[in-house]
C-alpha cells in the first residue's frame, strides 16, 4: 500500500505564495512519474504540473512561469511553488503519483486526499 499526504494549502491574498508539499509512504519501489492537478468549484480537474523521473517538467499555460515542481528524491516529496497566485488559482490541488510497489513489482497510480488553495483579498 502506498499513501500520499498533501499539506501547505490555505487562504493567500492575490500575488501571494503557497508551497504545497505530498509526502508518499509505503511500499515503494521507485516513483516515476508526479502531477498536480487542480479543480475548482465547477469545473472539470485540470493537470496543473508534471514531473517525470529524468527531469522532465511539464506545467499547463496558466501557469507557466509562475508555479515550479520539484521533488526529494530522498524523501519521496514532491512540492509544487506556487508564486504570483491569482483568484482564479483558487482550487483543490491533488498529487498524483505513478509509483512501483516495492512488493508486487506493479505500478500504482495513487492520490492525495487534495488541499485547498483559496486566493482572495
Amino acid at each position: 500500500q502506498v499513501q500520499l499526504v498533501e499539506s501547505g494549502g490555505g487562504l493567500v491574498q492575490p500575488g501571494g505564495s503557497l508551497r504545497l508539499s505530498c509526502a508518499a509512504s509505503g511500499s515503494i519501489f521507485s516513483i516515476y512519474a508526479v502531477n498536480w492537478y487542480r479543480q475548482a468549484p465547477g469545473k472539470q480537474r485540470e493537470l496543473v504540473a508534471r514531473s517525470i523521473s529524468g527531469g522532465s517538467t511539464n506545467y499547463v499555460d496558466s501557469v507557466k512561469g509562475r508555479f515550479t515542481i520539484s521533488r526529494d528524491n530522498a524523501k519521496n516529496t514532491v512540492y509544487l511553488q506556487m508564486n504570483s497566485l491569482k483568484p482564479e488559482d483558487t482550487a483543490v490541488y491533488y498529487c498524483n503519483e505513478d509509483i512501483v510497489d516495492i512488493s508486487t513489482g506493479k505500478l500504482l497510480d495513487a492520490w492525495g486526499q487534495g488541499t485547498l488553495v483559496t486566493v482572495s483579498s
